[in-house]
């Protein structure tokens, strides 16, 4: 008989037996797929409540109690061979129900699962399960989506309720469960608290606003008449290559001018030597804007463009194409202007890279840091390796990881989200053909020798494809791990020892020779030669050795006790390192990480490139910036600074690197906008950073910032270094993107902040003081910083945002995060206010029923209940609702 016949005879017999046909334990999970599901977190602060968080291995004996309420809404289920998997991003420490237990699998993945004793649960009924968590969970985003429960061979499938990026869902409100300890000082940011946030920022006239560039400019002088380029603009463009004249063009374009030989004539040239009073550098300029016309002089390509970009700058959000004259003499801050997105932890498509790249350029933003890889995807394809991206690239349920990775961070148990994707190399070559018309260099970043597992597993896949081939000395090519190695370690995002590739294999050196040869060739086939390389380097650590943990045999107070004899450094069992270590290559195995960087160094060299990046930690063993081979060695600098960055920061300077501003507690997009359990992001460096905060960064002198910021638990903190600060390269915002599952949520988080930054990195403001060895800072005492200039910087800024710059962002189809409104009634009458004026207010007096425009001027009469929202400026989207 065929297989075709076999086909019809075995449809003919499902047909005829029925729902009966479905084996016991499909029906099972399809039944458990319609279970309810409600998290609940019931006690941020459990160790003042009865919870030894010490004696359960909680860093620093942190710890929180939740609660998982399953409803039964089918038959009742007795059996005990089921799981629901999910993703922690903090450890269970402990179930208390004897009638569960949790298994934690690798990274977040964690497996909840009936126990011997477990009881059933009748049709209709609830069951609750309290859980012990590790830290705290203060933002919803700490519960992920996608549930998913498996049963035997049976398919999986996802809870249904928790299949959703709507985690109110599932996910109960807060309430009081805002704060990580008792000290916390932090405000919650609600209605009226936000409004009195806010409330030192008036709306400007449009008149105030006449002739602001973005970035700031250096110096401008504006005139009184305007120029109208509502009729179009005649370009001259023969300074600028094709493909970025053509940006220039669609950059206008869709702004809503158009290109008109009878319009507003605009020209451009290259002569640095008209520049004589401006700083000789790339990207300096001078714009003259006259009733009639308007040139552009630049001291180069980057000169010409951005004096361009200035000019569409003014254009007003609303298509009149009137802007101020003017004469603008301007230069960047620092040479690099950085923007880093990550998709290894969450694929973001190139359409989002695309749009990305093009709200860059118009801010003069120059360096698109791509973090390609980590241990949750691999995200480019390399010829001659397939594994990287089809089993690297792609989450499955494959217990074995042969066909994908297992899920983390609420993927689910398929691979039709942006858990799984790649760009392929023609992806990739045309990502960097358009960033380099608009003067942005692509700075690939792969992750080694930690946050490597894609790459691991996918060379483990490839391994035994080729093994069971019989192609043994092929399969070893490029393996990445030492199969002798069983190191108990855990990497600090939960994972085991596949998150490390091992430094001490002449294979592990050979495949990032590889990567780096083709990674090279496309951006040469793209037209932008690589000229730097980053290396990531970060976080090759056991976080069970670290300071927050103590051993159960000799425990210290406020630590997790952990027996750590248990515990090892990565590699610290990996024969061919402990080899290395015995003939003297390597001193001890915490210098593995920088020895290895310095042998990349080595590859980067003989491929003619000759800048390699690191975040700073991944090289903390190297001697100095000399000990490399490439001539310029560059450390994004990601220390906190009340955990002492504002002197940490002196020593990576001193000694010859680069040093790239990248703080998480100011720099971080995927850390919340505000103190809301609401808002999206991790939250480990700062409890928030908005647009302000990071306005408001002194980046040059990290000292200055005690005294315009608090610390992770709102407390004031001092800030002095006694060492000689060389000064910055550079400053760069870091998008991660754990929480960041999809296209909408990485532009929430982008955008508007990415301005924020683009302004610090080009304009240093008045406010900003010169940094001075020995000069102290403390926050709530010295009043160093002139904050009323500050004040009104911001004020400036705010209103260009909320009046010019944010309706822009709609033509391109962006989707920015809202400002939610502050309110308060006073007398009867709502009083409402944004952090970005000009956005504008509903309200509603029906529950939302219905929605009325506020107006500032006419406050209207209102009762307790009143919702409030803001809306975008073309009436589609709006902001998270609140209630007063």
């Amino acid at each position: 008989m065929n297989n075709k016949k076999i086909s019809l005879l075995a449809l003919a017999v499902v047909s005829f037996l029925g729902s009966s046909a479905v084996p016991a334990s499909q029906s099972l999970v399809n039944q458990i797929s319609h279970f309810g599901v409600r998290y609940e977190v019931t006690d941020n602060q459990a160790a003042l409540h009865g919870v030894d968080c010490a004696a359960l291995g909680a860093d620093w004996a942190s710890c929180n109690r939740a609660t998982i309420t399953l409803t039964n809404n089918g038959p009742t289920i007795t059996s005990k061979n089921w799981a629901i998997y999910m993703s922690n991003v903090h450890k269970t420490l402990a179930v208390e129900s004897d009638q569960f237990r949790m298994v934690h699998i690798v990274g977040d993945l964690t497996r909840l699962e009936p126990t011997e004793k477990f009881a059933g649960i009748a049709a209709g009924a609830s069951i609750a399960i309290p859980i012990v968590n590790e830290y705290w969970q203060l933002f919803i985003t700490d519960v992920m989506p996608r549930w998913y429960v498996t049963s035997g061979d049976a398919s999986p499938q996802i809870i249904k309720v928790t299949d959703t990026e709507d985690l109110t869902s599932f996910v109960a409100p807060f309430g009081d469960q805002w704060k990580s300890k008792a000290q916390d000082k932090n405000i919650l940011m609600q209605a009226n608290s936000r409004f009195t946030k806010n409330h030192d920022i008036k709306q400007l006239a449009p008149d105030d606003l006449r002739g602001q560039i973005t970035p700031t400019p250096l110096k401008v002088v504006i005139a009184k008449d305007d120029a109208d380029l509502s009729k179009g603009v005649h370009l001259e463009l023969a300074s600028l290559p094709a493909e970025r004249a053509e940006a220039v063009r669609q950059r206008f374009s869709l702004l809503g001018i158009s290109m008109n030989k009878a319009g507003y004539p605009v020209s451009t040239r290259i002569d640095p030597a008209a520049l004589k009073d401006i700083p000789a550098q790339s990207g300096a300029y001078r714009l003259v804007i006259n009733k009639d016309w308007a040139e552009v002089t630049g001291y180069d390509e980057q000169g010409v463009f951005y004096g361009l970009q200035s000019i569409m700058s003014l254009l007003p959000a609303d298509g009149s194409g009137r802007i101020a004259t003017l004469k603008a003499d301007d230069a960047p801050r620092f040479a690099y202007r950085g923007i880093f997105l990550d998709v290894g932890r969450n694929f973001h498509s190139k359409a989002a890279i695309l749009r990305m790249l093009d709200q860059m350029a118009a801010w003069k933003v120059n360096v698109f840091h791509f973090h390609l890889t980590d241990d949750e995807g691999w995200r480019i394809e390399i010829p001659g390796l397939p594994e990287l991206t089809e089993v690297g690239g792609r989450r499955c349920h494959d217990l074995k990881e042969q066909r994908c990775l297992l899920p983390q961070l609420g993927s689910g148990p398929f691979s039709d989200n942006n858990g799984s994707g790649y760009f392929s190399r023609q992806d990739y070559i045309e990502i960097v053909k358009f960033a380099k018309a608009r003067g942005i260099q692509v700075l690939p970043e792969v992750d080694m020798p930690a946050h490597a597992r894609a790459a691991v597993i996918a060379m483990e896949a490839r391994y035994q494809r080729l093994k069971k081939a019989g192609q043994d000395k092929l399969a070893s090519e490029y393996r990445l791990v030492d199969p002798e190695d069983d190191s108990n370690t855990t990497s600090v995002q939960l994972y085991d020892r596949t998150s490390y590739l091992n430094p001490c294999l002449d294979s592990s050196l050979h495949f990032a020779d590889k990567v780096i040869s083709e990674i090279q060739l496309m951006h040469h086939e793209a037209g932008q030669p690589l000229r730097s390389w980053h290396f990531g380097g970060d976080e090759a650590k056991n976080i069970r050795l670290g300071p927050g943990y103590t051993d159960i045999k000799r425990p210290e107070a406020g630590k997790g006790q952990l027996d750590m004899s248990r515990e090892d450094l990565p590699w610290a069992k990996s024969p061919v390192c402990q080899g290395m270590i015995a003939s003297g290559k390597v001193s001890d195995l915490a210098h593995l990480p920088s020895y290895f960087a310095l042998k990349v160094s080595g590859l980067l060299k003989q491929h003619g490139i000759n800048r390699m990046q690191a975040w700073q930690d991944g090289l903390k063993n190297a001697e100095d910036a000399h000990a490399f081979a490439t001539p310029e060695v560059a450390v994004n600098f990601w220390d906190t600074l009340y955990w002492g960055g504002f002197d940490t920061v002196n020593d990576w300077a001193n000694k010859g690197y680069q040093v790239i501003i990248s703080n998480p507690d100011y720099l971080y997009m995927d850390f919340p906008y505000e103190v809301n359990p609401l808002e999206r992001g991790y939250y480990w460096g700062t409890r928030f950073s908005d647009e302000r905060k990071m306005f408001s960064f002194a980046p040059d002198n990290l000292p200055q910032n005690a005294e315009t910021s608090t610390d992770r638990d709102g407390h004031y903190f001092s800030a002095k270094s006694d060492k000689a600060w060389p000064g910055a390269a550079g400053m760069s915002a870091q998008l991660w993107s754990e929480t960041v599952r999809t296209d909408d949520n990485m532009e929430y988080m982008m955008f508007p902040r990415l301005f924020s930054l683009a302004e610090r990195a080009w304009h240093r403001a008045s406010w900003e003081q010169d940094y001075q060895a020995g000069k102290e800072y403390r926050g709530g005492e010295t009043h160093w910083v002139y904050q009323q200039a500050l004040l009104l910087d911001w004020q400036r800024f705010a209103n260009i945002l909320g009046q010019r710059e944010l309706a822009k962002l709609e033509k391109h189809g962006i989707r920015y995060r809202l400002p939610v409104p502050g309110a308060r009634i006073v007398s009867g009458k709502l009083e409402a206010n944004t952090a970005l004026p000009g956005v504008e207010i509903a309200f509603s007096t029906d529950d939302g029923k219905s929605w009325q425009r506020y107006d500032r001027q006419n406050p209207p009469l209102v009762k307790p209940g009143v919702k409030i929202r803001s809306v975008s400026a073309d009436g589609q989207r709006f902001s998270r609702e609140e209630s007063l």
